[in-house]
């Protein structure tokens, strides 16, 4: 039986790792482990032990802290307007790396028609 805080950090972990265009493989070698315990580790299938959510952490470039982001929020909280689990959208997280990838002139003026638009809806 998977614990919700494992499940949590697991999809902390799919979520960054998404966002900074890095494969299950590449994760895996820079922590110095066979890519199936990514995969193992994303589902919450087995825990990360505090050593190895460190090293995690360093291949990814962010703090610890990171994957316990979110993990008090209760779904009062959370935007009405998008999915309860937006982190885990394979989608939203393309879409944000594409956004970055604009340059920021563009972007802030596709921000601005996308607010724009949302305001209409």
């Amino acid at each position: 039986m998977t614990h919700p805080v494992d499940v949590h950090v697991g999809k902390r972990i799919r979520h960054r790792r998404w966002l900074v265009g890095m494969t299950q493989q590449q994760l895996a070698e820079r922590v110095g482990i066979k890519f199936q315990q990514i995969q193992k580790y994303e589902t919450g299938a087995n825990r990360v032990s505090a050593s190895r959510l460190w090293d995690i952490a360093d291949a990814l470039e962010v703090p610890v802290s990171f994957f316990f982001e979110g993990l008090e929020t209760t779904e009062t909280e959370s935007n009405e307007s998008a999915p309860a689990d937006i982190l885990g959208d394979k989608e939203a997280l393309d879409l944000v790396r594409s956004y970055y990838a604009i340059p920021e002139n563009q972007r802030r003026r596709l921000f601005e028609l996308a607010r724009v638009l949302s305001d209409v809806a």
